[in-house]
C-alpha cells in the first residue's frame, strides 16, 4: 500500500473511532514539566480538527493549559486494539455559546448552578498532528483542514 493510501485510511479509522468512544484521555503538561493525563468525555467533535471537552473551572487542568495550549487527546478501543493521538493545541472557553454548545441533561450533577455556573468551563482542542495505530502499525499524519 502506497503512502498515501496508508494516510487515508488511517485518517478513516482514526474517525470512526472518534465517533466511537465516550471516553478521551486528555493530556496536558504541569507546573513542574512533567505531563498529566485525565480521562474525559468525548462531548463534541467536528472531525479529527476539533473536539470539545466540558471540565470545572477549579480544576487544575485549566490552570494547565492557561500555561501551556500544547495538550494531545488519546482514543483507544480495547477490544480491537486500536489507539488514536492527536496533538495540538486547547483554548478555554468561557464564553455563553460555547457553554451552551455542550450542556445537557444532567450537567446540573457536576455544575449546580447551571449552564451560567463559573466552576463550568469549556476545553476546545484543535488538533494539528496525529498518530493512528493497529495491529503492530503506526501512522502519522498531519490534520487537513478540510477533513470531516
Amino acid at each position: 500500500m502506497k503512502k498515501g493510501e496508508k494516510i487515508n485510511l488511517a485518517l478513516e479509522k482514526s474517525m470512526e473511532l472518534v465517533k466511537r468512544s465516550e471516553i478521551a484521555m486528555v493530556g496536558t503538561i504541569g507546573e513542574d514539566s512533567y505531563p498529566n493525563i485525565k480521562a474525559m468525555i468525548n462531548a463534541k467533535y467536528n472531525g479529527l480538527k476539533e473536539i470539545w471537552f466540558s471540565t470545572n473551572t477549579s480544576s487544575k487542568r485549566v490552570t494547565q493549559i492557561k500555561l501551556n495550549k500544547k495538550t494531545c487527546v488519546y482514543f483507544v478501543d480495547f477490544e480491537t486494539w486500536e489507539g488514536l493521538m492527536l496533538l495540538g493545541r486547547t483554548e478555554i472557553k468561557r464564553d455563553k455559546e460555547s457553554r451552551e454548545m455542550l450542556w445537557e441533561d444532567g450537567c446540573e450533577k457536576y455544575y449546580p448552578l447551571g449552564v451560567d455556573d463559573p466552576d463550568y468551563t469549556v476545553f476546545h482542542f484543535v488538533a494539528e498532528a496525529g498518530n493512528y495505530y493497529h495491529k503492530l502499525s503506526n501512522v502519522s499524519f498531519l490534520i487537513p483542514e478540510n477533513l470531516e
